[in-house]
């Protein structure tokens, strides 16, 4: 829908929002209508670089034409309940379970319903087969799982706006400190269960885990007959320059979420294990309404297969490692950092929340995740070239934010 055929003016729709919205995030000032791979068309047709890709969503563009054909094919059958059989989630199942060496799936509709997904197996896991004690799971502070009771709790960020008022939270969850295998040895005790990690901390500043850090995990977990529970609700499906970033690692992790770029854009998220270990979810023990919508799984298979055709994470690796290069060279820059086509900049001064709007309103889309640190995660589509048109927006609106320091 456009603006041009509701009957109301730009201004009267933002109103609207204002009056019957309630705000997570303060928006910027257009409105987006269209999507065109690396670019995100406003009321006005003006074309703004993608350097948010829907916050590591749309990695194979914006409204990809494989996607918009598989959604479009698939209204035809826009929901079914979990009692009946639909092609795309079959489909699907394979797909994801093949591509990433897994047995089954669970389906999900977000990331945060994924990690909740993954939590309660772990919980249920210990429980069943270790006695009542055994259910407590370590994290990493300054980690981010989402934002429902169990996953809040998980989230190692005591204190902050998204924690504050909701406490009492679930008991069970400790938090060790990232990249420090020493840390999370001492913050497990004997009913420890799971470790539960991101590859790489997207909202704690883009911090990837150490190869080393990772590894220790993995064998930590089976010294101490624990689970290693890997969210890659961001991290997965091409971005960090593997299919799952668990790859780049050398390790298998016992159960995996992912979300995001799973779906094209289209709402969708899954928890992928064991066939041994999915035995815990027996008849009754999870469940979802929507999980597993035929049109969101036939989005994601079209997305998924996209990102496997086309070699998307070998791009995505070669093309993150010449943007981090050029990042390098902005003014102001602490530290650049991440994985793939998943980059942090640090800078040093907070700029990170001025810079992303500035850099709005001169057409480029970013993201900020720390008062000094902005993130890109653009399409894995994205060139060279649009990295440099990225940079150079980016590097004169530091120097301009700068003179105002």
């Amino acid at each position: 829908m456009k603006v041009k055929d509701t009957g109301y003016t730009k201004e009267d729709l933002k109103q609207l929002a204002e009056q019957y919205m309630n705000e997570t995030f303060q928006r910027f000032d257009f409105i987006a209508e269209e999507g065109d791979g690396m670019y995100i068309l406003d009321e006005e047709g003006n074309k703004y670089l993608d350097f948010m890709g829907g916050i590591a969503v749309n990695s194979v563009g914006n409204a990809p034409k494989r996607v918009v054909d598989a959604i479009r094919e698939q209204s035809t059958m826009i929901h079914a309940s979990n009692y009946c059989y639909t092609i795309p989630q079959i489909l699907l199942a394979k797909l994801i379970c093949d591509s990433i060496g897994m047995d089954k799936i669970v389906y999900q509709n977000s990331g945060a319903e994924a990690n909740e997904a993954m939590i309660k197996l772990a919980r249920k896991y210990g429980v069943d087969n270790f006695g009542p004690n055994r259910y407590k799971i370590v994290t990493a502070k300054n980690s981010f799982h989402g934002r429902t009771l169990a996953t809040l709790a998980a989230t190692g960020q005591p204190g902050s706006a998204i924690q504050n008022g909701y406490e009492p939270f679930i008991p069970g969850f400790t938090y060790a400190e990232f990249n420090d295998l020493e840390s999370f040895e001492a913050a497990c005790d004997e009913n420890t269960i799971a470790i539960m990690i991101e590859p790489v901390q997207g909202e704690g500043g883009v911090y990837p885990a150490d190869v080393s850090f990772m590894q220790g995990l993995r064998k930590l977990c089976d010294e101490k007959n624990m689970l290693l529970l890997l969210d890659e609700v961001q991290t997965g499906w091409g971005r960090t320059g593997a299919l799952m970033a668990y790859m780049r690692y050398g390790i298998k992790p016992d159960v995996v979420s992912m979300a995001k770029a799973m779906g094209g854009g289209m709402p969708i998220g899954a928890m992928c294990t064991t066939k041994e270990l999915m035995k815990t979810f027996g008849p009754g023990a999870h469940g979802s309404t929507y999980a597993g919508n035929p049109v969101c799984c036939a989005a994601a298979y079209a997305q998924i297969s996209e990102i496997i055709e086309k070699n998307l994470p070998e791009r995505a690796e070669k093309t993150g490692a010449y943007l981090m290069n050029l990042l390098k060279t902005l003014p102001h820059v602490k530290e650049v950092r991440g994985l793939g086509l998943h980059i942090g900049v640090e800078f040093d001064f907070d700029i990170a929340t001025e810079l992303k709007y500035l850099c709005a309103e001169r057409f480029l889309l970013m993201t900020a995740v720390r008062s000094n640190v902005i993130r890109l995660v653009p399409p894995l589509i994205v060139t060279e070239e649009e990295c440099d048109m990225a940079v150079s927006i980016i590097k004169t609106a530091v120097e301009e934010l700068a003179l105002k320091k």
